[in-house]
């Protein structure tokens, strides 16, 4: 199954896992968001930081996500990229 499909059963459970953690706006971008995903696609989600979260939160919430779906998931925080990247991904963003 691709992980889009997948997204698409668990997207209410992903949120309120992502909901626990001090952050907002999650997007979903890359290949699943353009519909070009694959069996053995992973999944990327864009946050935005709403308070303090250390590498070992975003690794933990990583391990849920990837554990309630079944693939792999890559959570990214705005300021991981510079403003052109973000420019250049945010043509793919799709709300989680």
């Amino acid at each position: 199954m691709r992980p889009s499909e997948v997204l698409e059963r668990h997207r209410s459970d992903a949120r309120a896992i992502i909901a626990r953690y001090p952050l907002e706006y999650p997007r979903i971008f890359g290949s699943t968001a353009r519909g070009s995903d694959a069996e053995g696609s992973d999944v990327d989600i864009l946050v935005r930081l709403s308070g303090n979260l250390s590498y070992f939160d975003l690794s933990a919430l990583e391990r849920e996500l990837a554990t309630l779906m079944g693939v792999k998931v890559d959570v990214r925080t705005e300021g991981e990229f510079s403003a052109e990247m973000l420019e250049r991904i945010s043509r793919d963003f799709v709300a989680l």
